[in-house]
């Protein structure tokens, strides 16, 4: 991933508005995972998947706590997301393209609550940064 200095400001940027709050967010972007993408929830069968629910919460701080994470580790995140990498690949056994969907809703999360940060820069950057964790997230695949 070759992300711009400027591009990798705009998610730094974002990020640290967003950090506070990472249950919240992270819960309303499996919200809108699963009402935009019911198929998604598959892997989700033991969550009370009900809006605002403690485990909708949780894993979405969980989801946006790595990110968070990925953004300290931005020019290697191969290196800083090979665990999360296995754990999918391996165990978890996620759909790849959910991945994709799961980009797309934070995003729109995102530029729900941080409409001035959140520019057509920031969008096209986190779009970017967010398709490299996938990537990396899914490059275990076989």
């Amino acid at each position: 991933m070759l992300l711009s200095d400027a591009e990798k400001a705009a998610v730094v940027s974002v990020w640290a508005k967003a950090s506070g709050n990472v249950n919240a967010l992270g819960g309303e972007a499996l919200e809108r995972l699963f009402l935009s993408f019911p198929q998604t929830k598959t892997y989700f069968s033991h969550f009370d998947l009900s809006a605002g629910s403690q485990d909708l919460q949780v894993h979405g701080g969980k989801v946006l706590g790595a990110i968070g994470e990925a953004t300290k580790h931005i020019d290697n995140l191969e290196s800083a997301l090979s665990k999360l990498s296995d754990l999918h690949a391996y165990n978890l056994r996620v759909d790849p393209g959910n991945f994709r969907l799961l980009s797309h809703t934070i995003q729109v999360t995102l530029a729900a609550h941080f409409q001035a940060e959140f520019d057509a820069t920031a969008q096209a950057a986190w779009d970017k940064f967010l398709a490299a964790i996938s990537t990396v997230l899914t490059s275990k695949y076989r």
